[in-house]
């Protein structure tokens, strides 16, 4: 059963967020990856960094990945470390979990995932152009009986208060 379709977000999204958010004025358009899963089995699609980053301990920093999804009504994608970052780096998301909602598809920024990351090692971090650094998880979510929420979402991280 497929819940769920990634996409490129436009290069004008692309090019506005990684100007808004990095010092990069290479055209890295190109080098963006729809996510996929490893193997058969992998529970985890792949997102992979369209630029080279370098951490020194206790720095963040946040990736535009490009990358959008569209993802029926019922279910989210949980972005996550990959454990080899976790495992080599102590690397971190700095929200902990990245919770994508179904509308977020419809965002102002054309529901562009951009996944914030924190070194908390004690050794530099190094994240190559192309290299798979998180994994995002669709995961079926449920509703309380009193939910009565009407809002509709426009941005990305705190926009919903």
């Amino acid at each position: 059963m497929k819940i769920a379709e990634f996409e490129k977000v436009t290069r004008g999204q692309f090019e506005a967020d990684l100007k808004a958010l990095c010092a990069c004025d290479e055209d890295l358009y190109d080098q963006v990856t729809i996510p996929c899963r490893a193997t058969r089995g992998s529970a985890g699609y792949d997102f992979y960094s369209p630029l080279e980053i370098t951490l020194n301990p206790g720095e963040n920093v946040k990736i535009p990945t490009g990358i959008r999804c569209r993802i029926d009504e019922g279910y989210v994608l949980q972005i996550y470390p990959r454990s080899s970052f976790g495992f080599k780096y102590q690397m971190c998301l700095l929200n902990t979990t990245g919770i994508i909602d179904a509308d977020y598809y419809h965002a102002d920024n054309e529901g562009h995932i951009i996944v914030a990351i924190v070194n908390r090692g004690d050794r530099q971090m190094t994240i190559r152009a192309g290299e798979r650094f998180v994994q995002g998880i669709f995961v079926k979510h449920y509703l309380a009986d009193e939910e009565k929420n009407q809002n509709t979402r426009h941005g990305g991280f705190g926009s919903t208060g």
